[in-house]
C-alpha cells in the first residue's frame, strides 16, 4: 500500500479512537509508520533526503519505544503494510500532518492522564513526535530547495 493511503487511515483512526489505550495505540502505529517511510526515504529517496530520513528513523523509533508495543493482530500494523512511498513530497506533507495530529493527541492524553507513568511517557512521546515532525519539515524545505530553477546568468 501507498504510504499517503496509509498515512491518511492512520490518521482517520487517530481521530476515531476513544481511550487512552486506543490512543496510545494509534500514536504507536503513527510513529511506526513514520519510522518506515523515513527507512524508505533513506533507502531509496532523493538524495539530499537521506540524512534527514535516517534521523527520522532514529527519532520515530524513539517515539514507539517509549509507548507500550500494542498488541496487533497479524496484519494490523500499518508500517508492514508500506510497499511504495509514492511522491516523497506528498507522503511528507501528509506525514507532517499526522505527526502534529499525534501531537495534540498526546497532549490530551498527558493533560488528562491518572497516573504519572501514562504522563511521562505522552511527555517522552510528544517530543519524540516534534522531532520527527520537525525532520519532516526540513526534508520538505529540502525538496522545495532543490526544485527551485536558479536563472542563468547570461
Amino acid at each position: 500500500m501507498d504510504a499517503v493511503r496509509l498515512i491518511m487511515t492512520s490518521r482517520r483512526a487517530l481521530a476515531g479512537s476513544k481511550g487512552v489505550p486506543e490512543m496510545m495505540t494509534e500514536v504507536w502505529q503513527a510513529q511506526a509508520l513514520a519510522q518506515a517511510i523515513g527507512s524508505r526515504l533513506a533507502v531509496f529517496g532523493p538524495p539530499e533526503l537521506r540524512g534527514e530520513a535516517l534521523g527520522l528513523t532514529e527519532l520515530a523509533g524513539r517515539g514507539c519505544g517509549v509507548i507500550r508495543t500494542p498488541d496487533l493482530a497479524e496484519g494490523d500494523l500499518r508500517a508492514a503494510q508500506l510497499t511504495e512511498l509514492g511522491d516523497a513530497r506528498q507522503a511528507l506533507m501528509h506525514l507532517g500532518s499526522l505527526l502534529g495530529e499525534v501531537g495534540i493527541a498526546l497532549v490530551g492524553m498527558a493533560s488528562g492522564a491518572d497516573d504519572e507513568t501514562t504522563y511521562w511517557q505522552c511527555m517522552e512521546a510528544i517530543d519524540a513526535a516534534d522531532e520527527s515532525r520537525d525532520r519532516v519539515l526540513e526534508m520538505l524545505r529540502r525538496l522545495a530547495d532543490r526544485d527551485e530553477v536558479v536563472p542563468e546568468a547570461g
